[in-house]
């Protein structure tokens, strides 16, 4: 993976408080409206998608999850979330317990995954419990993906502005990963790809952008639902990245 760092320029943040956080007052009186909207919206689903499809689903997941590997049903982790804050990530484990968890993404066909947990990675369904983060506050349905610790910590050594995609509360989906950049950030060309899709929410966001994203995720997952074999895509061509890349790098730098 590459070391050099590269400078993008945006129209805001473009100062940082004293604590080194983006300054985000004049962001949220621009996005004022959209952004409370946007969490009334946030509450109301997780507060559905809770009520009428985890009441059910949990206690089938949980079962498959006890059957297959044993351990724990929820594997939490401290992620990077809106404005720096850290925060506890709620998700299906998928993985059997193991001490590089919190420090080695999962790669392609990694030995840790259990055969449950490929079928909830496939799908998203892993991320389910996330709506419960999306109650308290720490993420949004859609935004961009908290990263663990050590992924913000790597990945802002070699894209300046990094802390820009923190303005935003992090997502259960968003667009980065509808555009194809899901799973394993393995090159340096994924990590920037990844970060121009989610500084370009960033600066669009609206609640049309919100709804096409989550149509969008939602017909992935359908997708991958009715054909196993087919997982839910993950840096490939779902897209055409070299257009959209420099169309989306057009507008965000």
């Amino acid at each position: 993976m590459r070391s050099t760092t590269v400078q993008t320029q945006f129209h805001y943040p473009e100062k940082f408080d004293s604590s080194g956080q983006p300054e985000v007052r004049e962001y949220w009186s621009d996005k004022y409206n959209v952004l409370f909207i946007k969490r009334i919206v946030d509450v109301s689903l997780s507060g559905m998608i809770l009520l009428l499809v985890f009441s059910w689903l949990f206690p089938i997941i949980a079962l498959l999850i006890k059957l297959d590997s044993g351990g724990p049903v929820f594997f939490k982790q401290k992620r990077v979330g809106f404005l720096g804050k850290i925060f506890s990530c709620y998700k299906f484990r998928t993985m059997y317990v193991n001490d590089a968890a919190d420090t080695q993404r999962a790669s392609t066909d990694d030995p840790r995954v259990t055969r449950v947990g490929h079928f909830l990675r496939n799908t998203c369904l892993d991320e389910l419990p996330q709506f419960l983060n999306v109650l308290l506050g720490h993420m949004s349905i859609v935004g961009p993906r908290p990263h663990m610790l050590k992924d913000s910590r790597e990945f802002s050594d070699l894209i300046a502005n990094y802390r820009f995609r923190n303005v935003a509360r992090p997502g259960i989906t968003g667009l980065s990963q509808v555009r194809g950049y899901r799973g394993p950030a393995a090159s340096f060309d994924s990590i920037l790809r990844r970060y121009q899709w989610d500084a370009y929410y960033v600066r669009n966001i609206s609640f049309a952008l919100d709804i096409r994203i989550m149509a969008e995720t939602c017909w992935l997952m359908l997708t991958s639902l009715l054909n196993k074999d087919k997982p839910i895509p993950a840096d490939n061509t779902v897209y055409d990245h070299a257009a959209a890349a420099l169309a989306a790098n057009k507008k965000i730098a």
